[in-house]
Parts: C-alpha cells; sequence; structure tokens
C-alpha cells in the first residue's frame, strides 16, 4: 500500500513538474523473435550458397562452354518467359543473391523491431507469394516442350514417364500452395495491431 502511494505521488510530482511521462514498451512477442531467427538462419545459407553460385556461374559462363550454352537450340514449345530465363539465367542467380541478402538484413532488423523491417519483410513475404504461384504456372506450361520426346518412346515407358510426371507437378502444386498460405498468415501476423506496436515503440518518428 505504502509502495502503490508513493509511485503515485512520484508520478504526480513528475506531472507537476513537466517531466513527461514516457510510456512503457509493449513487450517483445516471441513469434518476431522466432520468426526473425529462422529467417536469419535461413537466408544467411542461401545468400552463402548464392555466392558461391554467382562465382562458379561467371567462371563457367566465361569460356567454351558459355559459348556453348549461349548457343543451344531451344527446345520445342518452350514458353518465352522460361526461354528469356535460360539465356540469362546468370541474372536469375544474381536475383537471388541479392533477394537473399536482403532478407538477411531484414530479418536482423525484424529481430531489433525496426519499422522499416517489418514493412521490407511484408513485402518479400509478398514477393515469395507471387514466386511460388509464377513458378507454378510456369512448370505447367513448359509441361508440352518437357513431354515431347516421349513421342518416340516405347508406349509402357511413356505412360510410366507422364503419370511420374503428374505425380510431380501436383506433389510441386500441393508444396507451392501451402507456402503461399504460410506466407499470407505471417504477413497477417505482422500486420496485426499487436506487432505493429512493437515496432512502433522503436519507430525514431
Amino acid at each position: 500500500m505504502t509502495q502503490a502511494f508513493g509511485g503515485a505521488m512520484g508520478n504526480a510530482d513528475d506531472i507537476r513538474s513537466g517531466t513527461p511521462l514516457i510510456p512503457a514498451a509493449p513487450p517483445r512477442s516471441s513469434f518476431v523473435s522466432v520468426l526473425a531467427w529462422v529467417f536469419i538462419a535461413l537466408s544467411a545459407f542461401t545468400t552463402l550458397i548464392g555466392v558461391m553460385q554467382n562465382v562458379m556461374l561467371h567462371l563457367m559462363l566465361r569460356g567454351e562452354m558459355g559459348a556453348a550454352m549461349r548457343s543451344a537450340p531451344e527446345p520445342a514449345g518452350m514458353p518465352g518467359a522460361a526461354s528469356f530465363l535460360m539465356r540469362h539465367v546468370d541474372w536469375l542467380f544474381a536475383g537471388f543473391l541479392m533477394v537473399s541478402t536482403l532478407t538477411l538484413a531484414a530479418a536482423i532488423g525484424l529481430l531489433r523491431r525496426h519499422e522499416w523491417a517489418r514493412r521490407v519483410f511484408i513485402a518479400l513475404l509478398g514477393l515469395g507469394i507471387a514466386w511460388q504461384l509464377a513458378g507454378l504456372v510456369m512448370q505447367f506450361l513448359m509441361m508440352p516442350a518437357f513431354l515431347a520426346p516421349l513421342a518416340q518412346a516405347p508406349d509402357g515407358f511413356a505412360k510410366d514417364f507422364r503419370a511420374m510426371t503428374v505425380a510431380i507437378l501436383a506433389f510441386s502444386a500441393i508444396m507451392a500452395l501451402g507456402f503461399c498460405v504460410l506466407f499470407g498468415w505471417l504477413i497477417k501476423r505482422l500486420m496485426s495491431t499487436a506487432v505493429r506496436a512493437e515496432f512502433a515503440s522503436t519507430d525514431p518518428r
């Protein structure tokens, strides 16, 4: 009772003296911390892999192998987007490295409760949803070109190969849609009032 009275008197003294009261920062949720650490570990690993891939690809494309890859004929029926990616595979790997590095920076900022990191992380999750859906569509568009060589294959082999391809596509579709749902749920949580309050307390504005 005495402590409560003393605290109330102290607050009253602060108000009378003009000292501004600083609101207590909301507690840091384990959801944001665990999410940040998971993506710090994953993006650090993918960034390391991305650096190695870009170095190896740069070395490969400088020699005769690179010239052979650029001059190789494209499979019949390949979609234009897939053809573009095959001709500019170095751009694809460079983009993968850039996204991995940005994800690592955003995950560290998320752990430190920076508002810019929360917004960047939401944008990256949205990009992940778009990438999953685009990859799923690309698989179905490339299926005719992938199965075209089976026209000269024995009937039994062609039938089994088609069945295996359909099973792989079905599994890929389930995985892609699962990631879309997961990323959408993470975006919803990061945009919730409780989580936004954690970042508002560290916003310099």
